[in-house]
C-alpha cells in the first residue's frame, strides 16, 4: 500500500537528518479537507519537540529529504502550519490504483493468505429460547469481522458456541413435566416460542414457589450426572430449538465451520479441573472451587459449584483448551460477546494466561453494546423481548416499498447497515424506524449507489463505450481528478485497519462516503457518451461499482443490480 511505502521514505528522510526514529513513531493519515494534500505527518513537531528543534525548519528538511528519493507516485510534497508535511498524490498513480480496481474485480482490497488461524466465536444463543435481538448484534458483527480476516489473508473458524448446556435446561425441564405437553410440542410450527412460554412460566410460579428453582437445579445435576430422562428431554429441547435457530442464520445468509455447544466439552471438564489442582491459585471457599488472582486484579472466579457441577467458566476453559490442541498453539481466539461480559473475559484471559496457554493478543474480546427499550434492557425471565424472526420479516415487508422482487436483499442489508455502521461497542435504543431506515446513511442508500453504477454500465455497454482507465483515456483538458480518485486507493487501508482493529464501522463509513462522492460527480458529470473521455468516466464508475460490492460483501450485505 501506497501508506507504507511514504512512511518508509519519511523514516529515511528522518534518519539522513541523523535523527533517530522508529517506523512506530510515524503517524500518517489523511486530512480532513482533501485541499491539503492526500496524506498528512506530523512527525516534525513530535520530533522537533523532543530534540529542541524548530517544526517548521526540521518539516522542511524532511520534505526535502523526501523529494531527493524521487517517488513517482508523488505530485508535491508541501510544509504547512506549524510543521505538518503534507503529501500529494499524483494524477498518474490515482488513475493506475483505478485500472487496478479493475483488474483485480472481488480481490481488490483483499490480501494474500499469511498462514495466520483465527476462531471467531459469534451469535452463540442459548438453547431453549428463540434468537432474540441481543442475539441480532453478536450474528450480525461476528459474521462481518470473520468476513474481514478471511479476506485480510486469514485463515478463519467460524464458530457458534451454542448455549446448550446449564441451569437454563433444568428450569425447563421443570416447565415441561409441570405445565408443558411433550406432544404439542412435537406437533408445533413453532415449539421454539411454545419453549419460551413455558420459560416465562418457571420464572412467574418461582416467584411465588422457591422450591421451583431447587428442582431445577436437582434435574441439572441430574443432566451432568447422566441421568436418562434428564437427557431425553434435553436432546428434545436442543432439536426442537436449533430447527427454529437455523432458520434465521438462513435468513440473514450467516454460515458456520463449527456447531459445538457446551455439553461437546463436558467430558473435558475433568482435565480442566485436574490442571488447576496443581496450581497454588486454585483454592476452596465454602466448598466451592474457585481461581483466585494475583493482589485481587480482578475477582475469584468460580470453577466448581458446592455440589461439584461445572459452571460457564469450567466449560469455556476446556472449549479453549479443545481449540488450542486442534488448531495449532499459534491460534488467535475471538469471542464476540456483549460488552456486559468484560469482566468475566478478563477474568477467563487471565486464567488462561496464567496456565501458559495463550501469549498476550491471541485472546480478544470483541464487545457489543446492548439493544435496549427506551425503559430498560430487554429480559427473556420477563417475556420482554422483541424476536429476531419478527424484526426480518417487518424489515422484508417495508422493504417491499422498493421492490418486491429484491424486498429480503433490501430489508436485510438495512437491519446489518444500521447495527454495523457504528462503533459495535455503544448501546442501541431499539427503535423501528432507525433499525429499519431505508434512506439517508443506510444499507439501501448504498445498494441504490452500487445499482446506480451497474445502471451506468449497461448503458455504456449497449452504446459501445469501453471501460478504460489510462493516461490515453483520462482527458485533462475534460476531466480533473475527483473525490472519487482520491478515495478508491483507501478501500484496502481501510480494510487493514478494520482487520487489525476487529472494526466493520470501518468499511461501513468508508462505502457511505464513497458512495456520496460518487453521486455527486454522476449529478455533475454526464458519463456515458460518444466523446473519448467517456471511457475513462465509465471506468471510474465501474471501479466504485466493484469497491462498493467488494465492501458490502464484507458486511455481510447482498448488492441487488437493480433497486
Amino acid at each position: 500500500m501506497i501508506a507504507d511505502i511514504l512512511r518508509g521514505e519519511i523514516l529515511t528522510a528522518v534518519r539522513a537528518l541523523g535523527i533517530a526514529v522508529e517506523e512506530g513513531d510515524i503517524n500518517l493519515e489523511h486530512p480532513a479537507d482533501v485541499s491539503f494534500g492526500d496524506y498528512s505527518t506530523n512527525i516534525a513537531m513530535a520530533l522537533g519537540k523532543k530534540h529542541n528543534r524548530n517544526p517548521k525548519d526540521l518539516a522542511a528538511e524532511i520534505a526535502k529529504q523526501i523529494l531527493k528519493q524521487n517517488n513517482e507516485n508523488l505530485d508535491k510534497v508541501e510544509v504547512a502550519g506549524p510543521g505538518f508535511i503534507n503529501f500529494y498524490l499524483a494524477p498518474k498513480f490515482l488513475i493506475n490504483e483505478v485500472n487496478k480496481v479493475l483488474l483485480a474485480k472481488q480481490c481488490y482490497g483483499s490480501q494474500a493468505a499469511n498462514g495466520k488461524k483465527v476462531l471467531v466465536e459469534y451469535s452463540s444463543p442459548n438453547i431453549a429460547k428463540p434468537l432474540h435481538v441481543g442475539h441480532l448484534r453478536s450474528t450480525i458483527i461476528g459474521d462481518a469481522v470473520a468476513n474481514i480476516l478471511a479476506f485480510s489473508g486469514f485463515e478463519v473458524v467460524r464458530d457458534n458456541h451454542l448455549g446448550d448446556w446449564g441451569t437454563q435446561f433444568g428450569k425447563q425441564i421443570v416447565a415441561i413435566k409441570k405445565w408443558g405437553d411433550e406432544e404439542e410440542l412435537e406437533k408445533s410450527g413453532d415449539p421454539l416460542k411454545m419453549l419460551v412460554e413455558l420459560y416465562v412460566k418457571f420464572h412467574e410460579e418461582a416467584e411465588k414457589d422457591s422450591t421451583l428453582e431447587d428442582l431445577a437445579r436437582e434435574w441439572t445435576k441430574k443432566m451432568e450426572d447422566g441421568d436418562a430422562e434428564a437427557k431425553r428431554l434435553w436432546e428434545k429441547i436442543v432439536a426442537w430449538s436449533m430447527m427454529g435457530i437455523k432458520k434465521i442464520y438462513d435468513v440473514l445468509e450467516v454460515k458456520f465451520d463449527t456447531y459445538l455447544g457446551e455439553s461437546f466439552y463436558m467430558d473435558k471438564t475433568g482435565a480442566i479441573v485436574a490442571a488447576l489442582e496443581k496450581k497454588s491459585f486454585y483454592k476452596k471457599s465454602e466448598d466451592a472451587r474457585l481461581v483466585f488472582f494475583d493482589d485481587d486484579k480482578y475477582p475469584p472466579l468460580m470453577i466448581l459449584k458446592k455440589d461439584g457441577s461445572t459452571v460457564y467458566a469450567t466449560r469455556d476453559l476446556a472449549t479453549d483448551l479443545y481449540r488450542k490442541e486442534t488448531y495449532g498453539d499459534e491460534l488467535t481466539i475471538i469471542n464476540e460477546v456483549g460488552g456486559e461480559q468484560a469482566l468475566y473475559f478478563k477474568q477467563i484471559f487471565e486464567t488462561e494466561k496464567i496456565l501458559g496457554w495463550f501469549k498476550d493478543g491471541q485472546r480478544v474480546h470483541v464487545m457489543h453494546g446492548m439493544y435496549r427499550f427506551k425503559d430498560g434492557k430487554l429480559s427473556t425471565r420477563k417475556g420482554k423481548v422483541i424476536w429476531v424472526e419478527d424484526i426480518l420479516d417487518e424489515a422484508i415487508d417495508r422493504a417491499k416499498e422498493f421492490n418486491p422482487e429484491i424486498a429480503e436483499d433490501v430489508g436485510i442489508g438495512a437491519i446489518k447497515y444500521n447495527d454495523l455502521k457504528r462503533d459495535s461497542r455503544g448501546d442501541i435504543v431499539f427503535d423501528w424506524n432507525d433499525i429499519l431506515n431505508l434512506k439517508g446513511d443506510s444499507g439501501p442508500y448504498l445498494q441504490y449507489a452500487y445499482a446506480r453504477t451497474q445502471s451506468i454500465l449497461e448503458k455504456a455497454k449497449k452504446e459501445g463505450v469501453e471501460a478504460l482507465a489510462s493516461a490515453k483515456s483520462f482527458d485533462r483538458a475534460k476531466d480533473e481528478i475527483t473525490l472519487i480518485e482520491k478515495m478508491l486507493y483507501r478501500f484496502p487501508e481501510v480494510v487493514a485497519r478494520a482487520a487489525r482493529e476487529y472494526a466493520p464501522h470501518h468499511i461501513a463509513t468508508y462505502l457511505f462516503e464513497l458512495a456520496n462522492a460518487f453521486n455527486g460527480y454522476y449529478s455533475d458529470h454526464q458519463i456515458v457518451s460518444q466523446e473519448a473521455n467517456s471511457s475513462y468516466r465509465v471506468a471510474l464508475t465501474a471501479a466504485v461499482g466493484q469497491t462498493l460490492a467488494n465492501g458490502l460483501h464484507l458486511l455481510g450485505i447482498k448488492t441487488p443490480a437493480k433497486m
